[in-house]
């Protein structure tokens, strides 16, 4: 049986041959955690890479760029936009959806 462990360190590491492709700019570290969280959920897998500055120090310096696979890439840029143009939540549905689990 395979160990666990190894195939999820090929999994997260491209492949020598492999294309990765920019599909977001974020100004804060922070805005490029939740995209690459939200393309995660969605099975997409997501690499940050930007400037080494940092951003306690220099906030706004530099940037982050999410990649992912060049095959996923238009996916998760729709995946990006619908989130994007998706509206708000209202305070009464976040207080359904707590009251639902609690």
């Amino acid at each position: 049986m395979a160990d666990p462990k190894e195939n999820q360190e090929t999994k997260l590491s491209p492949q020598p041959n492999e294309r990765l492709v920019a599909v977001f700019d974020a100004k804060e570290e922070s805005e490029a955690l939740v995209v690459r969280g939200l393309l995660e959920s969605q099975g997409i897998e997501a690499m940050i890479s930007g400037s080494d500055a940092d951003q306690e120090i220099w906030p706004g310096v530099g940037g982050c760029v999410i990649r992912v696979r060049e095959e996923r890439a238009d996916e998760a840029r729709r995946i990006i936009a619908e989130y994007r143009d998706a509206p708000p939540l209202e305070e009464s549905d976040v207080m359904d959806d707590s009251a639902a689990t609690g």
